[in-house]
């Protein structure tokens, strides 16, 4: 079907609304718009949907909410009854029409007699992963699109286990939405209807208070926050989304007695109306938390994303500015805490191991094996984490005590296999405050792991390519890259390339070639002779491709001269 017959479908489709309709023939006479909505559907992956919100086969709205859900409730349905029966936990975040795609979620599961339980109202995406295992449940839906634009909005599914789906099932899904009219195929319930014949339960405070005991307990060290409390200030920041109730409650049983939180973002708002873009990983998103800081003597700042699963960080430096702290960075500072403080609490493990992502800081592999613990690599993306905690640990092989990834992801405990930025903020506030007992900030902290560990940077580089025009671009620079791998790089020899599709890694100097533990993801590395690793990948959820910088040097200055080399290499890769 081409995209002017996918287009005429939908015009034509009685499940269209009449402004729905309206909407599509005010694009009639523009072609671009007409391709870019109908080319092809948005593709089902391991982190399901992600769009922007609109009416097309390519976007994001209930009527492709609905066709997902009926071939996730297929595949469900063929795992047996029994199976089924134990339903499905949904979640969604406080993005413009998050609620409306959760119910819609929740009418198709119960017009396919699958049990749903749903969120009374916006909640972390971390309790949702909380929830299904706490519930037994087969699956999980979250509506949400994380740290992504307004205009975004997402499909999220995780399995039994509490982590996204894993690949063989999100294959699965993909297959049937492929073989399911858009339309015709949908069983539905009205939603009221199934929430009266309890086909549909509401999960509310009762959840909340399991899974803050959880996450109560996973401090290490109450008795450091206590010494501080009566002067030790800190921000807080939702980004007008789903962390504004448990973190601020979550701190406050921690014993924090100074939790300022930036009045204007703890206003629920999917249009995010303060900032550019409500990503942690962005500094100008900050600065209505850095005024609250200066204007209050607060030393820590303290963001989460909307569907707080990420969180990032802000410190004050000696000449009073405040400096963000990156998640790389951030991951190393709570490692190393982490390992201390469960040293002295007696509650380090036997068998400790740390994880992370490929493209994450090799920082964090030297604290670990410093201090005695394994560290294992994964994939981008927490269902990998996930799948390797349970692994080593069903295996005996080890424990593992902190997950995470670059881009503000950590993983602590056992209770959930995802992201989750309320119990991360529980521990970077115990972190900041027991150091602040040290006289130390965690920017002092910082550089006294690079004194200690030796002297690391990393940046990432978002190459952007938008539109059909963009999936041609990275497709064909990925497949360039492959045809013809570099032998050297900004004038530094390569001496190792590896591949992570298909798992080969090519001794440049001799051409032997060999075999990684990992393989079946599109990502390129290439080692150089100076000790930088060089990491190119796709995003799976965003039309760029990323390059990974991950340098070592003798000191703050080398390394930062080498991330400038090399990201004048990685914008070159766009041209």
């Amino acid at each position: 079907m081409t995209y002017r017959q996918a287009y005429q479908q939908w015009l034509e489709s009685p499940a269209l609304s009449a402004a729905e309709r309206e909407e599509l023939r005010s694009i009639a006479g523009d072609e671009k718009e007409i391709e870019g909505r109908f080319f092809g559907p948005l593709e089902f992956g391991t982190a399901g949907l992600r769009g922007t919100m609109c009416t097309g086969l390519h976007n994001m709205n209930v009527h492709v909410i609905r066709h997902a859900t009926q071939a996730f409730a297929q595949v469900i349905l063929e795992e047996g009854a029994a199976s089924a029966a134990r339903g499905v936990c949904i979640c969604y975040d406080c993005r413009n029409h998050s609620q409306e795609f959760a119910r819609e979620a929740a009418s198709v599961m119960a017009g396919n007699g699958i049990p749903v339980r749903i969120f009374a109202s916006l909640r972390p995406t971390p309790e949702l992963s909380f929830a299904v295992r706490e519930y037994h449940a087969i699956a999980g839906i979250n509506v949400t699109a994380s740290h992504n634009p307004k205009e975004y909005n997402g499909y999220k599914v995780y399995w039994e286990d509490g982590a996204q789906l894993p690949p063989r099932h999100a294959d699965a899904v993909a297959q049937k939405m492929s073989e399911l009219d858009l339309f015709s195929s949908i069983r539905r319930m009205d939603y009221d209807q199934a929430v009266s014949q309890s086909l549909v339960q509401i999960m509310g405070a009762e959840t909340d208070e399991a899974f803050l005991a959880h996450v109560m307990a996973q401090a290490t060290a109450p008795e450091a926050v206590a010494r501080v409390a009566d002067e030790f200030k800190m921000v807080y920041t939702p980004f007008h989304g789903t962390g504004y109730q448990l973190i601020p409650e979550a701190l406050r049983r921690l014993g924090m007695k100074h939790v300022l939180c930036v009045p204007e973002q703890m206003v629920i708002d999917g249009s995010f109306p303060t900032v550019a873009s409500p990503n942690p990983e962005n500094p100008e998103g900050f600065a209505l938390a850095v005024e609250l800081a200066k204007r209050e003597g607060a030393d820590f700042i303290l963001g989460s994303d909307p569907d707080a699963d990420r969180v990032g960080i802000m410190v004050r430096t000696s000449d009073g500015s405040f400096k963000v702290i990156s998640g790389n960075q951030t991951g190393v500072l709570l490692l190393d805490y982490l390992i201390g403080a469960m040293k002295r609490a007696g509650r380090l493990p036997a068998q400790p191991v740390a994880l992370k992502t490929i493209v994450t800081t090799e920082m964090a592999r030297k604290v670990a094996q410093v201090n005695g613990l394994a560290c294992y690599d994964t994939f981008t993306g927490f269902k990998f984490l996930a799948e390797k905690k349970d692994q080593l640990e069903g295996s005996g092989a080890g424990n593992v005590i902190f997950s995470y990834e670059e881009s503000y992801g950590y993983m602590l405990g056992d209770y959930v296999r995802d992201k989750d930025a309320v119990t991360a903020s529980l521990l970077l506030t115990e972190m900041a405050a027991w150091y602040h007992g040290q006289g130390m900030t965690l920017y002092d902290a910082l550089q006294a792991l690079f004194a200690k560990y030796g002297w690391y940077a990393e940046r990432t580089l978002n190459l952007v390519m938008p539109g059909l025009d963009g999936l041609k671009q990275m497709a064909a620079l990925m497949s360039g890259l492959r045809q013809y791998p570099p032998d050297a790089i900004a004038g530094v020899r390569v001496t190792q390339q590896k591949d992570y599709l298909d798992g080969t890694v090519v001794d440049t100097a001799t051409g032997a070639a060999g075999k990684m533990e990992l393989s079946g993801s599109n990502v390129l590395r290439y080692e150089l002779c100076d000790g930088t690793s060089l990491i190119v990948r796709p995003s799976g959820t965003e039309p760029k491709v990323k390059v990974y910088i991950l340098a070592q040097g003798t000191d703050r200055a080398d390394c930062a001269a080498k991330v400038a080399q090399y990201a004048a290499w990685a914008e070159s890769l766009k041209r």
